[in-house]
């Protein structure tokens, strides 16, 4: 898909009880609230909530919209108020950079977003990974699962409550398909964790695609998404072939911060990342080489000043006319001006840590 650097404006407009109603109901209440968003010259009724795990707890919002119709080929997009990055492009720059990786992805956008004509600030909208993210690209329709927690780690085994789980479905929630799909999701989870390593190879190559897989681990290994192993990703299974495919999902603690906005050593994450799925593949010598190779082609190409330094300095440029205004920025102003060169660090330090521990693969 395209990787679009045009803000938007949005102005959502609602009655004034239902605009108190959202401020003041219990901030996980799933029930959308009566709106109409415009953009431009155009209206459309909506539903919108809060959205987001500990997000929600930030001064600055984010938000959920629900289309009464498909609209702009889409159902369903999220507002992420990208409170914790303060450049506001690491989540765009990670799924845009998979993209790139030839890796499903969500395409995202900067807008301008009002509130009954009250500026809120700039955000990210982000498409969801629903049956029309299936159906603009092309897609064929097929079960769709979100990741949910660190249960959906590829493991029999719960890191929350490091104890067998109780179901092969922990951490994950359906977002298309019906519950017939729910056994091939368990099937795959139960095989990644009992296959004998001397029918690993074939046969999980039955189950998911491994070049995929492979590509997207590089790209999680590279921008250091600490929580994207067993987090932060949907599963789609691709009904032509009946392999799994995986989607990455929210990265915005990446390229050198973390979750909490901290710098995050360039170090932190190892070459060969971290899960079941992921160790059980790397424990295979042709596949190993096989994630050398891409990871390789990803350091020379990719992951490099001169691809990505451009993309950066694009989004902040474009950005930076706007987050004077943003009544959430504008005490992190000097911050956001510095961001760019944080992540030039990153990149640099990162890179040149991959391609030492290169051998690590061998």
């Amino acid at each position: 898909m395209s990787q679009n650097y045009d803000i938007k404006t949005y102005n959502i407009k609602m009655s004034t009880e239902n605009l108190s109603l959202l401020k003041n109901r219990d901030m996980w209440h799933e029930t959308p609230i009566e709106a109409t968003l415009f953009i431009d010259d155009l209206s459309y009724p909506i539903g919108i909530k809060y959205r987001g795990s500990h997000v929600r707890k930030f001064k600055k919002k984010s938000f959920t919209i629900i289309f009464e119709e498909a609209e702009l080929g889409v159902k369903e997009v999220h507002l992420n108020a990208e409170f914790m990055d303060k450049s506001l492009i690491r989540n765009k720059l990670s799924l845009d950079f998979f993209s790139d990786l030839d890796v499903l992805s969500p395409d995202s956008y900067h807008v301008n977003l009002y509130i009954n004509d009250i500026y809120q600030g700039i955000y990210l909208q982000l498409e969801s990974v629903d049956k029309y993210f299936l159906k603009r690209r092309n897609l064929p329709y097929g079960p769709i699962y979100y990741a949910e927690n660190d249960n959906a780690n590829f493991s029999l085994i719960s890191p929350i409550k490091k104890d067998t789980k109780t179901s092969f479905m922990s951490g994950y929630s359906r977002k298309e398909g019906d519950r017939s799909d729910d056994a091939l999701l368990k099937k795959f989870i139960y095989q990644i964790n009992t296959l004998p390593t001397s029918t690993f190879e074939k046969e999980i190559s039955n189950l998911i695609d491994v070049d995929t897989y492979l590509s997207w681990l590089a790209g999680v290994v590279c921008t250091q998404n600490y929580d994207g192993f067993i987090h932060n990703y949907a599963l789609y299974r691709q009904p032509k072939t009946g392999l799994f495919e995986i989607i990455p999902w929210d990265y915005d603690a990446t390229w050198g911060r973390d979750i909490n906005g901290k710098i995050m050593d360039y170090d932190c994450i190892p070459i060969v990342g971290y899960n079941t799925l992921t160790a059980r593949l790397l424990d295979i010598s042709s596949f190993r080489k096989q994630y050398k190779t891409i990871l390789q082609n990803i350091l020379n190409d990719t992951f490099t000043k001169d691809y990505l330094f451009p993309k950066i300095k694009t989004l902040h440029k474009l950005l930076a006319e706007y987050v004077n205004d943003d009544p959430y920025l504008k005490n992190y102003l000097d911050q956001f001006d510095q961001e760019p060169s944080v992540i030039f660090d990153y990149i640099k330090d990162r890179r040149n840590y991959l391609i030492n521990h290169l051998s690590d693969l061998d």
